[in-house]
């Protein structure tokens, strides 16, 4: 008869709540693309579409409204002709901003370079 294993159960701790949290909301493709975006400014919908190669519209709406949603990014109509939507980050929106650039930061040390041209996420020149 096999012996019976038993470990200490103090290692095998939950993931924290606000984490999951975080990541059930920006780790979703492209999310953290489009807040990046506005960090920079506001942008039009189209102008949001141009920045992120290889976005389609109803994924950039389903982003925006998602993060609307989570009191991220704030949509304001800009009264016409033509009538247009801007998006902006609101104040919990841009508090993003360290937490971006650190992993950012990150990245370019410990993320090794991608090809020149991966596919659809980035247009050759």
């Amino acid at each position: 008869m096999p012996e019976q294993v038993t470990h200490d159960a103090g290692p095998c701790q939950r993931v924290d709540d606000h984490m999951t949290r975080v990541f059930q909301l920006l780790g979703k493709r492209w999310t953290g693309l489009v807040v990046s975006v506005l960090l920079q400014h506001p942008a039009h919908f189209a102008d949001l579409r141009r920045a992120i190669p290889g976005i389609s519209e109803r994924m950039l709406s389903d982003r925006l409204t998602e993060l609307g949603g989570a009191g991220l990014v704030v949509r304001e109509v800009d009264e016409g002709p033509p009538l247009r939507v801007v998006y902006g980050l609101t104040e919990a929106g841009a508090a993003l901003q360290p937490a971006l650039m650190e992993l950012g930061t990150w990245a370019e040390t410990y993320l090794p370079e991608s090809p020149p041209c991966p596919g659809e996420l980035r247009k050759c020149p």
